[in-house]
């Protein structure tokens, strides 16, 4: 190849990446890049001025009154019995849960209140406490409100510490709604914390019958 051949041929490459470059906004120039919108956001960053609302922040707080979707009801109720007595939850427990709030009980509250929930636990048969711990058994305890029973394992009561360090927030809810069940064919309140989703699979199961019923009917 010729010298001039070679500039010729040069110039042109040279021609073709200056072409190719472009300084100014790749935003207006669409197609010359890859995934544009990967490369430029057009979504508002969370912590970047928002025009559409008043105060100009992107992230916003909660709707008041509510409570953020798997997560529960505040407890940060004050070490007050009142306060908590109509304390509750809107969580529903299946068998495997209420199973594991039986283990859990069996851990941290049978050495007191006995794995039978009649307050004979080791600690208190053996002479090491002279009051009886509570007898989930005697009426005094059969129809007592959840919230008090939560305010008792997350504060204490009386001789009794608090849990709130080895007991989570869903599981004190656990313990208690086994403990509920548990009273409920002895004597205590409906159960009230069961699980709502066997309801609706066997409302699911139900729907296809029904469909069939109502067609036939139509026919």
């Amino acid at each position: 190849m010729s010298k001039t051949k070679s500039i010729v041929v040069a110039s042109l490459l040279i021609g073709l990446g200056m072409a190719s470059c472009n300084s100014g906004d790749m935003r207006r120039n669409p197609g010359k890049i890859y995934g544009a919108d990967m490369t430029y956001s057009v979504a508002y960053d969370a912590y970047t001025a928002n025009p559409n609302f008043a105060d100009s922040q992107t992230s916003r707080p909660p709707v008041e009154g509510t409570v953020a979707r798997g997560h529960q009801l505040p407890d940060h109720l004050a070490n007050d019995t009142n306060a908590f007595k109509t304390f509750t939850s809107d969580l529903r427990f299946n068998e495997d849960e209420l199973k594991e709030g039986n283990r859990l009980f069996n851990i941290y509250c049978a050495i007191c209140h006995g794995q039978n929930l009649d307050g004979q636990g080791p600690l208190y048969t053996s002479g090491k406490f002279a009051a009886m711990p509570a007898n989930f058994k005697d009426a005094k305890y059969l129809h007592m409100p959840v919230g008090q029973m939560y305010a008792a394992i997350k504060y204490g009561k009386n001789m009794m510490g608090s849990y709130a360090s080895q007991l989570d927030q869903k599981q004190r809810w656990m313990v208690i709604a086994y403990i509920k069940k548990y009273q409920s064919t002895n004597g205590g309140d409906a159960f009230a914390l069961g699980a709502a989703a066997a309801t609706v699979a066997d409302t699911a199961k139900a729907a296809p019958a029904q469909e069939m019923a109502n067609g036939a009917k139509k026919s």
